[in-house]
């Protein structure tokens, strides 16, 4: 073999490695978009997809967190505008929650659709996540799946503060108080006060005007964490139009984002369902220690 040969067989390897993530990449987007237009002809409806996931970009493979974007916004309200007044709508959501514009933006254009709107959340959508989610008609989630508080973050993604938060440090007497502090803590009670606003008209729908004012103040007054978990169940008692039955198709969609690549997964199992043998009875569960 020849240093020419050698060569040769170098650059064909430098080009495959460059070009074959990006023959994969466009097989992935192939087979996701065959699976929503599977779903569309299931429901007869349009179905839009928020999945935010870690990326990963370039050949570099560095990963970067999504959020809720104005890019986001633009195109979901461009896919609400070529959809028909009365096709129904349903939203596949998977998103930490992001940009309190972009997702009332999104929030508000579901809830002036006129056709049926249904927010499909297999695993998580919180924050702004949420706030898209009370826009619909009826929130289909997990039952292990999550929705979260609204309560508004002031400042940037990678250190922002709970707006609630903020203005509970302002009633602690300090008369060395900058001006940016106390600008600060004016954008805040405006920031809680537009979300309150926004969260009670969307419920407005599924409840009384009072329900819906008390509700709202409870998911953006900041009375728990920015992460705190509120399951189907919780959701259910708030009165939030939740339901159980994410379809199958929607888990098989989701298998088609995959987070970005690692060295060793940190989950692993065998992914086929794994029933109990007819016949057999149920282990029972060792009683917890009190």
């Amino acid at each position: 073999m020849n240093l020419t040969t050698i060569f040769d067989i170098f650059w064909i390897l430098l080009l495959l490695q460059l070009f074959v993530p990006w023959i994969q990449r466009r097989l992935i987007e192939a087979k996701r978009l065959a699976a929503i237009r599977r779903l569309e002809q299931l429901n007869k409806s349009r179905v839009i997809t928020m999945i935010h996931r870690q990326e990963t970009i370039s050949f570099l493979g560095l990963p970067i967190a999504r959020y809720i974007d104005i890019e986001d916004s633009e195109q979901v309200l461009r896919a609400i505008h070529l959809t028909e007044a009365d096709v129904p709508i349903q939203m596949i959501l998977h998103t930490p929650g992001g940009l309190v514009l972009a997702a009332e933006q999104i929030a508000e254009a579901l809830s002036r659709h006129t056709g049926k709107v249904q927010v499909i959340v297999p695993h998580y959508a919180m924050s702004g996540g949420t706030l898209v989610a009370l826009a619909a008609d009826e929130i289909v989630i997990d039952p292990n799946a999550v929705l979260g508080p609204v309560d508004p973050q002031l400042g940037g993604t990678q250190s922002a503060y709970p707006a609630a938060s903020i203005l509970a440090a302002l009633e602690v007497p300090n008369p060395n108080r900058s001006d940016e502090t106390l600008i600060l803590g004016d954008v805040a009670r405006k920031a809680v006060a537009q979300v309150n606003d926004t969260v009670r008209g969307l419920l407005l729908k599924h409840m009384s005007e009072g329900r819906a004012a008390e509700l709202a103040k409870t998911l953006s007054e900041g009375r728990w964490t920015h992460d705190f978990p509120i399951d189907l169940k919780m959701a259910q008692e708030m009165g939030i139009p939740a339901v159980e039955g994410v379809p199958q198709e929607v888990y098989d969609l989701m298998d088609l984002y995959p987070q970005s690549g690692q060295r060793r997964p940190g989950v692993e199992f065998i992914p086929v369902p794994y029933r109990m043998p007819s016949g057999t009875p149920p282990h029972p569960r060792t009683p917890r220690r009190p």
